[in-house]
């Protein structure tokens, strides 16, 4: 899927398509679309379709043809992050460069150590956005299914969520805690894995305590301190590569 992807409710079948309001405008005014080019529409759960341009009018308005409908299932294992919130627009950095790299769930998590605080109506605003960045970066980086963001989760509803995976990660720089390196942990090639990734503090020892007995193991990525709005990216980077979905 190489063409430009424009998000949409339900993903055609069959006949024309007009694709209008501000997917449309995108197409028109941003991406200047014009008779014969490709493009595709989606869901972003999934199902797809590879369309030609027909006609293009005014500025938010787009036909097309539909040549074919296709699904992409949910690939396996399923990866999610579990992100704890980092300062400033650090947050949606995360959620980009995860989405573009293929995770396929995010959980923003309030540690304890978290200088930011989603509450109230900044924190619907925080996760609004963190939602809109999936997906333009699912967009951007030609996904068909976008990953989905959680609401915002306690340790305790972290815990409760490690009970279902496969396999549990904490990512835990502090040498003086026992870890294993994530390269070399054996990971499961269905199911689901969670990688937890702490604030710019760290994991304190109750939520590593608290993860621990729920399943997840503290692994470590490498010699070099990560930032958390980068951790998620790397350790994701490399899942995908050692179970196969990159290969």
């Amino acid at each position: 899927m190489t063409a430009p992807v424009f998000v949409v409710d339900t993903v055609p079948g069959t006949g024309t398509f007009v694709l209008d309001g501000p997917e449309g405008r995108h197409a028109v005014s941003v991406k200047r679309l014009q008779g014969g080019e490709d493009l595709v529409l989606t869901d972003g759960r999934g199902r797809w379709a590879d369309c030609v341009v027909l006609t293009a009018e005014g500025k938010d308005r787009l036909t097309v043809q539909v040549l074919g409908e296709h699904e992409d299932l949910p690939e396996e294992p399923r990866i999610t992050v579990v992100q704890a919130l980092p300062k400033g627009d650090r947050g949606e950095l995360a959620v980009e460069t995860m989405t573009e790299t293929g995770v396929d769930a995010v959980v923003p998590w309030a540690a304890s150590r978290c200088i930011t605080q989603w509450k109230g109506d900044r924190g619907l605003k925080a996760l609004a956005k963190w939602r809109s960045t999936a997906r333009e970066a699912g967009k951007q980086s030609r996904r068909s299914r976008f990953p989905e963001i959680a609401d915002l989760m306690t340790t305790k509803q972290v815990a409760a969520l490690l009970a279902d995976a496969d396999f549990a990660a904490v990512l835990h720089e502090d040498r003086d805690h026992p870890s294993g390196a994530l390269a070399t942990a054996e990971l499961p090639e269905k199911g689901s894995i969670v990688l937890i990734v702490g604030p710019e503090g760290g994991v304190s020892p109750q939520e590593l305590a608290a993860f621990e007995e729920a399943g997840a193991k503290p692994y470590r990525l490498g010699r070099s301190v990560l930032r958390t709005s980068t951790a998620g990216t790397a350790a994701t980077a490399l899942v995908l590569g050692r179970t196969g979905r990159w290969s």
